[in-house]
């Protein structure tokens, strides 16, 4: 069986933050989709409702494989490989990612912040990190985008905090902090957060927006004027998204935005980072920055 046939049709402009966006000079989405495309055929994988743990690793391993060159078998990986081997790029972010996708099949439950953080390590930051990459900028930006990566992360697990309970018996919601409210998992499959689930589902926004705060000034570090108003819009959303998150309940009210929300908030960014590295940079607003 190739996990080309368990591909749920989901594609990169379901998501709630952009991926490979017009903003991104057309040279790099071909590579970034590829990326993407090779992390959605995973994830489909991992998150198929009728095959089994084994089926799961063993198609996890083939998507390795056909990375790797070790076989042809996954059409998904292929591209990816492809755009690898022709840019002189590491597969280090999407092995990075597999990591995640096996433990998607073998780890529901996190015990803490720091369990989480970790699973997105391998979940969210390579996925930056390979953006970066492609750009041909420096990794002291990793850690900016290991904050923001990690933030819409989790910023996803809480609005679907009761999605993936019901659906998939995967929590990403600490145990602890749902020990500390006196809630046990089966707490995220009401129909609305009691006011303890909501008290702990705020805290963690609130932990959330702390990594926010961090990433802030990483839009301002990227040297590619195009990718720094892509991460601008992301900031942004992430922090619009964050905010509604400590005022709305995720498992009764509606959190993501549709396209004409998105848009609103999208546009501001732009402007003001476009205009914020014209103010910063007057040498490389005359001509000398890298607008590719």
């Amino acid at each position: 069986m190739s996990s080309s046939r368990t591909l749920s049709g989901k594609g990169h402009r379901n998501e709630n933050f952009p991926v490979a966006s017009a903003l991104i000079a057309p040279q790099y989405r071909p590579t970034i989709l590829a990326f993407y495309r090779f992390a959605r055929a995973a994830d489909d994988v991992a998150d198929h409702g009728t095959l089994g743990v084994s089926e799961k690793l063993g198609l996890l391993d083939s998507l390795e494989a056909t990375l790797l060159g070790r076989s042809d078998d996954e059409a998904e990986a292929l591209p990816l490989r492809a755009a690898i081997e022709e840019k002189g790029l590491s597969p280090r972010h999407a092995l990075d990612l597999l990591v995640a996708f096996r433990m998607d099949v073998t780890k529901n439950r996190y015990a803490d912040w720091n369990e989480l953080i970790e699973y997105c390590r391998y979940s969210a930051m390579p996925v930056g990190r390979f953006v970066l990459d492609v750009h041909g900028e420096s990794t002291a930006t990793w850690k900016a985008n290991d904050a923001l990566c990690a933030a819409l992360q989790i910023i996803n697990h809480l609005q679907d905090c009761g999605m993936d309970y019901r659906s998939i018996d995967r929590v990403y919601i600490p145990l602890d902090a749902l020990s500390a409210a006196g809630l046990g998992v089966e707490a995220l499959d009401a129909e609305m957060a009691s006011p303890a689930l909501r008290q702990c589902l705020k805290g963690l926004a609130e932990r959330t927006a702390l990594l926010l705060e961090d990433s802030a000034p990483f839009a301002s570090m990227i040297g590619n004027f195009r990718l720094s108003l892509e991460v601008a819009v992301i900031q942004r959303l992430a922090e619009a998204l964050n905010e509604g998150l400590l005022k709305r309940d995720p498992l009764s009210e509606q959190v993501h935005f549709g396209a004409a929300r998105a848009l609103s908030i999208a546009l501001p960014a732009i402007l003001n980072a476009a205009f914020g590295r014209l103010r910063a940079r007057p040498a490389q607003a005359a001509g000398k920055a890298d607008l590719s």
